[in-house]
């Protein structure tokens, strides 16, 4: 039983270190981004057309990095669980339920 535990403890650990790896990537993103949207908009000169291409094709490529790199470390996980659906089903069930209109 112990050797499961260290086990179980070390996939959590690595979980969380796989979460954190992917927190610096979104916050080193923003900010590249940011970066790179404030060189298009100051960018000037003969090679405007090549720099904002360049911009371009690094923040459409930087992006579809993030979503895959976000899918994995979050695969299996889901915004609105079954339980959740279920609970406002019932809520809004119990809601009608309650309701009623004059002429009824």
């Amino acid at each position: 039983m112990h050797n499961e535990e260290k086990e179980q403890f070390r996939k959590a650990k690595d979980k969380v270190r796989k979460i954190k790896i992917f927190y610096i990537h979104l916050a080193g993103y923003i900010v590249g981004v940011g970066l790179l949207l404030f060189n298009l908009y100051i960018v000037a000169g003969p090679y405007k057309n090549n720099i904002i291409s360049l911009n371009l094709s690094v923040i459409v490529a930087w992006t579809v990095f993030i979503v895959v790199h976000g899918l994995n470390v979050f695969k299996g996980k889901h915004i609105f669980k079954k339980s959740w659906e279920d609970k406002k089903a019932e809520k809004f069930l119990k809601e009608k339920e309650e309701k009623t209109t004059f002429w009824e």
